[in-house]
């Protein structure tokens, strides 16, 4: 019986998982244009609903009509299972973000599973090491990157996957020295003790208030622009020079699974960011002044206020500046970047220990 309802309650917040998922998506695409419509002074979409906002409806209903072409010579399926393995391992992710705070609803008591009231973890599961976990799952979504462009037996599609290999690899390494900075502080992977050990004192021990964790922020964001291939860093699919990089050759909802693997990419980063350095769920400072308490609900809502905050600057970044050269790209990681996130870990380390 108990196998019957773990199995229900997963399919339950799987389904939720991917709904949510769907629409994040397509709401962050439709942000992106409208951002990027009003950086260039004009309005973007417009026509389709209030403000354009069943453009992305209507381009996903095109996209799955659309007919779906395989090209002559590929690789068939390394070029099939590529969108797959670029689209699951953000799926994955999901597993660990913490979208609020633990709450019970008392007085609903559902047999076996809740005969006491019920509780609402709002995480599907608070591992021990969570942002080892997300750090692991994500970085697969480079594999299907690279077998999209080796599989295509396409030289532009080809040299976008090696492109993207190389930029993975070089940022990846600042990255994950940035997140340490912030566990080295915690004494912990779990996403949850995270965000727990930012509270109190009215929001002042959010990680990104302190100076060597503000920096590590920057350096996080600058590294997770490269690692979701936004420009300025978008060489692996740089369209000026490669037409679209390592999917050009796909079509139909193919080409839409790297497009919504892109745009969940670029929400776990953000979601990880407002996790690590800006309290996760915790209320603003003034609201917890004031009120003293949270609402059960408003944790999630100041959690995807965050997140939508972060995203908000990686499109400013995208709308700003120019696409680098890869030796720019690269040479910026190894020589920049790492050196600064080295020295910011050898000073946390020195500062905890003295």
């Amino acid at each position: 019986m108990a196998t019957l309802l773990d199995l229900i309650i997963m399919l339950v917040v799987g389904g939720i998982i991917l709904g949510f998922i769907a629409g994040s998506a397509m709401f962050v695409i439709w942000l992106e244009r409208k951002v990027s419509a009003h950086i260039q002074s004009r309005l973007g979409p417009m026509r389709v609903g209030w403000h354009g906002w069943l453009q992305s409806v209507a381009d996903a209903i095109k996209l799955l009509l659309k007919e779906d072409i395989r090209p002559k010579g590929v690789d068939t399926w390394v070029w099939w299972a590529a969108p797959f393995f670029a689209t699951v391992p953000s799926v994955m992710a999901f597993i660990c973000i913490p979208f609020g705070k633990p709450f019970e609803i008392r007085g609903l008591q559902i047999p076996v599973i809740a005969p006491d009231g019920l509780r609402i973890p709002m995480i599907v599961s608070d591992l021990n090491v969570g942002i080892l976990y997300i750090l692991s799952v994500t970085s697969v979504c480079v594999l299907g990157i690279f077998m999209a462009g080796w599989g295509s037996n396409n030289k532009y599609s080809l040299l976008g996957g090696f492109r993207s290999g190389a930029q993975i690899v070089s940022y990846e390494v600042p990255l994950v020295l940035s997140v340490i900075t912030v566990v080295m502080y915690v004494g912990s992977l779990s996403m949850q003790t995270i965000v727990e050990a930012q509270g109190d004192w009215y929001g002042l021990k959010w990680f990104v208030l302190r100076p060597n964790l503000a920096l590590a922020f920057i350096v996080y964001l600058i590294a997770a622009t490269a690692e979701t291939n936004r420009t300025p860093f978008d060489i692996p699919e740089a369209e000026s020079e490669l037409v679209a990089g390592f999917h050009t050759e796909y079509s139909g909802m193919k080409f839409a699974m790297f497009f919504v693997a892109e745009y969940t990419n670029v929400f776990i980063v953000s979601a990880v960011a407002a996790t690590l350095f800006l309290g996760g769920w915790q209320g603003p400072p003034i609201f917890q002044f004031i009120l003293g308490y949270d609402l059960p609900f408003m944790p999630v809502f100041w959690f995807l206020l965050k997140v939508y905050f972060v995203i908000f600057l990686l499109m400013w970044f995208r709308w700003t500046f120019p696409r680098v050269r890869v030796d720019q790209l690269t040479g910026f990681a190894w020589k920049v970047l790492t050196p600064v996130s080295f020295a910011n870990l050898a000073f946390t380390g020195w500062w905890l220990l003295r």
